[in-house]
């Protein structure tokens, strides 16, 4: 090796489970499918469950399954090999995998502080009108 370090790339990659088991079944799917990952040299970042959902249509008579997203970091020509192996999986009834635009991200979580900060002022100024709306009525008083 050249002594340079490979460039990893983030993923997010949404699973679906048919027959999938509850709570911890569940967790050891998410741990297979990591351990996949990890195995590649990758990196897990986050998962979430986001819960069992109907398919729009039957698929290989199914008509529903457990959704997962897992974000992870790897080097991008390690994605053939990943996809290969959830291929064989049983567990693993389908697979997308997207790589993550970091600079949209960091957009969109620029976009969000700036609506919130926006939001807690607008919010600063409404309480101090009333405060002072409070002030004016009571002058009005004596």
């Amino acid at each position: 090796m050249n002594g340079v370090e490979p460039m990893m790339k983030k993923y997010d990659a949404l699973y679906i489970f048919v027959n999938a088991p509850k709570d911890e079944g569940l967790d050891n799917l998410i741990e297979k499918v990591g351990a996949e990952i990890t195995r590649l040299g990758g990196e897990l970042v986050g998962s979430e469950t986001l819960g069992k959902r109907n398919f729009a249509r039957p698929m290989r008579k199914r008509d529903s399954g457990v959704y997962i997203r897992i974000r992870f970091a790897i080097e991008p020509d390690k994605i053939a090999a990943l996809r290969a192996r959830y291929a064989i999986m049983e567990e693993v009834f389908r697979v997308q995998i997207l790589s993550v635009d970091e600079r949209r991200e960091q957009l969109v979580i620029d976009q969000a502080a700036r609506r919130k900060a926006k939001a807690e002022a607008a919010a600063a100024d409404a309480e101090e009108a009333a405060a002072d709306a409070d002030d004016d009525d009571s002058d009005d008083d004596r």
